[in-house]
């Protein structure tokens, strides 16, 4: 029996310990905070999850949500401006996705990894402890990218393409938001030059409700989150600022409460990719994972699906291993095999950072003129690998516009 140790308790550490449990492996798994003090603490994340990465926890009996968390049925992009709309196209998903607050998922997924065999372990991780579990495990992976574990990993300037954060993030989770007259939606709204509204169903400590992501453009006249002392002034703020920038929502917004005091989240991240063996200082190595390497803006909502992703590759890679060593080449080569899907995510969620090419542009056009288009785009969101080249290029853009017309023709 082969012991793997993992860092880091959120979606991508505590799904692949669970499956390595299941593979018949001892698993540690390392957290910072025990499952009541999760569950008592602030709003972690969006998690806006797809059917795919939601099947990898079917597959694993841990989707435990699935009668209670409100659907998420199709996406619904619109783009404008005071003076209007300029982009307006929605579309359902061939499955519902969902977003469950992490503060109920994790606690509930760490009693279960104890209940199925696994070694929880609380403790503040630091080089010291992961020289220690470096020894005494096969395997090491870090799922937490902070502090002095995160600098292991060197950050990696052929596959980062930004040197600074795009976006001041706000999360907003919230009750009593007037539900949509046609499907429950990915709602994603565009203000050029000024920042994003995204908004979609969840379920939270206090029952079903909405999660707000307010994206910012740093230094722009959405970025006032520091005028922000008290819960009910990020509320105020929000709603003030849809108002303003996306007022085809308000309607919506009006009559907004939060579901608690920690419900809201303000902050930046730098967009990251980082090369995924960290050296210690006795030369031992470890692997990184999910966040802890490939870290993107949330807004197009792929964090939690990306966690789940690699944590499904991490560990198809581990048991085809079998009893032979994980080597560096090994760790590396593992890491490619996820980052062979990941960097279609990161280049999706990169250009919706930067002012939409003229591809993504006639994309948008077509969504609105035809329904089929405007699915096939919704459904990227479960798998954004599925956009390539077509999203891109705009000479591929015209192709797979066309080919819908031939099809039809047909």
């Amino acid at each position: 029996m082969r012991t793997i140790t993992i860092v880091g308790a959120g979606q991508a550490g505590l799904q692949l310990g669970i499956g390595l449990l299941q593979q018949g492996y001892i698993v540690n798994l390392i957290s910072n905070r025990t499952g009541e003090q999760i569950a008592a603490g602030r709003v972690l994340s969006s998690q806006s999850m797809y059917d795919m990465a939601l099947g990898f926890e079917r597959e694993l009996g841990i989707a435990l949500w699935d009668d209670v968390c409100p659907p998420t049925d199709g996406v619904h992009m619109r783009a404008g401006n005071h003076e209007g709309l300029l982009v307006d196209w929605r579309a359902r998903m061939h499955a519902p996705g969902q977003s469950v607050d992490q503060r109920i998922k994790m606690p509930r997924w760490m009693d279960e990894f104890v209940r199925q065999g696994g070694n929880l372990i609380i403790e503040e991780a630091d080089i010291e402890s992961l020289e220690r579990y470096a020894q005494s495990s096969d395997l090491v992976i870090v799922a937490s990218g902070k502090g002095d574990i995160g600098k292991l990993f060197e950050r990696d300037n052929e596959r980062s393409v930004f040197d600074r954060p795009l976006r001041t993030i706000s999360l907003t989770y919230v009750h009593d938001m007037l539900p949509r007259k046609d499907f429950s939606a990915l709602n994603i709204s565009i203000n050029p030059g000024v920042g994003e509204y995204v908004n979609f169903p969840c379920i939270t400590h206090t029952g079903p409700g909405d999660i707000i992501n307010l994206e910012c453009v740093p230094g722009g006249p959405m970025d006032r989150w520091e005028e922000v002392t008290t819960p009910a002034e990020h509320l105020e703020l929000a709603v003030e600022l849809i108002r303003e920038f996306f007022p085809w929502e308000a309607s919506r917004c009006e009559n907004l409460r939060l579901t608690d005091d920690l419900g809201t989240l303000v902050g930046r991240l730098t967009p990251t990719v980082r090369k995924p063996i960290g050296v210690l200082p006795s030369g031992r190595t470890v692997l990184g994972m999910a966040d802890a390497l490939v870290l993107n803006d949330p807004v197009t909502g792929q964090g939690s699906n990306n966690a789940s992703k690699c944590a499904n590759v991490y560990m198809k890679c581990i048991v085809e291993q079998g009893v032979d060593g994980f080597d560096d080449a090994w760790k590396q080569a593992t890491f490619e095999r996820y980052w062979d899907y990941a960097q279609w995510v990161t280049k999706f969620t990169n250009t919706h950072l930067l002012p939409p090419p003229d591809s993504a542009l006639r994309i948008f056009a077509a969504c609105a003129a035809n329904p089929a288009i405007a699915a096939t785009v919704a459904n990227a969101f479960d798998d954004p690998q599925s956009l390539n080249p077509w999203y891109y290029d705009l000479n591929e853009a015209e192709r797979f516009i066309n080919s819908f017309a031939m099809a039809k023709e047909a």
